[in-house]
C-alpha cells in the first residue's frame, strides 16, 4: 500500500492538472448530488471548509444551504485546533493558514447537531480518509462525535486502498462527481453505493 506522503504527492499532482473548468464542472455535479441527500436536506446548520488549491469548491454548497434557509459556519486555524465562525458573506474569507481562506473575525460557533463537509487528500471505497496531516479533523471530531460527516472528492481522489490510523473519523458518506459512498449500508436506503 502506498504511503500517505506518496498519496499526497500523487494527488496534489493531479488536482494541479486539472484545468479551472473542469474543477468548476465537477464541484457542481458534486453540489447537485450533496443537496438530494436525505442528510442535507434535514440539516439546519452546515460546517463547511472554505476551498483552496483545486479541491471539491464548495462556494456552491454554501450557496444552496443559504437559500434553503440554513446556517453556515467555516473553519479558521487556531494553534493545534479548529474553531468554526458563522459564515454570512464570502467577505469575511481572507487568506488564513498556509493561504488557506478563513473568517478573518466574526462570531464563533459550537454547533454539535449539524452536518459537516469534510475536505481530503484522498478516500478509499470503504470511507477511509487521507487527511493533510495536520489531524484537524479527527481531533474536532472527537469533541463533536454527534455531527453527521460527508466528505467531498473528485473521481481521481478515490484509491483502491489508502493508510488508516487508530485515530482517523472517517466520513459517513463521500459524494464524488460520479458516485455515492456510505460507511453503513443501512445509513441510507440506498444501499453503498449509488
Amino acid at each position: 500500500m502506498e504511503t500517505k506522503k506518496d498519496i499526497r504527492k500523487k494527488i496534489f499532482a493531479a488536482r494541479k492538472a486539472c484545468t479551472d473548468s473542469q474543477v468548476e464542472e465537477w464541484s457542481r455535479d458534486i453540489t447537485r448530488r450533496v443537496i438530494a441527500l436525505p442528510a442535507f436536506k434535514r440539516a439546519e446548520r452546515i460546517l463547511a471548509y472554505a476551498d483552496y488549491n483545486h479541491e471539491v469548491i464548495t462556494r456552491y454548497l454554501i450557496e444552496e444551504a443559504w437559500n434553503a434557509g440554513k446556517e453556515v459556519a467555516v473553519p479558521k486555524v487556531v494553534g493545534k485546533d479548529m474553531i468554526f465562525y458563522h459564515l454570512k458573506d464570502f467577505d469575511q474569507l481572507k487568506p488564513g493558514y498556509y493561504g488557506i481562506p478563513e473568517p478573518e473575525e466574526g462570531e464563533s460557533v459550537q454547533w454539535d447537531e449539524a452536518l459537516m463537509i469534510m475536505p481530503g487528500v484522498a478516500f478509499d471505497r470503504e470511507n477511509h480518509r487521507v487527511g493533510y496531516g495536520g489531524g484537524f479533523y479527527d481531533r474536532f471530531l472527537e469533541k463533536h462525535p454527534s455531527l453527521e460527516r460527508v466528505a467531498v472528492a473528485f473521481d481521481f481522489q478515490i484509491l483502491p486502498q489508502v493508510p488508516t490510523e487508530p485515530t482517523d473519523i472517517f466520513p459517513q458518506i463521500i459524494v464524488t462527481e460520479k458516485e455515492t459512498f456510505y460507511l453503513d449500508p443501512g445509513y441510507c436506503s440506498h444501499g453503498t453505493v449509488s
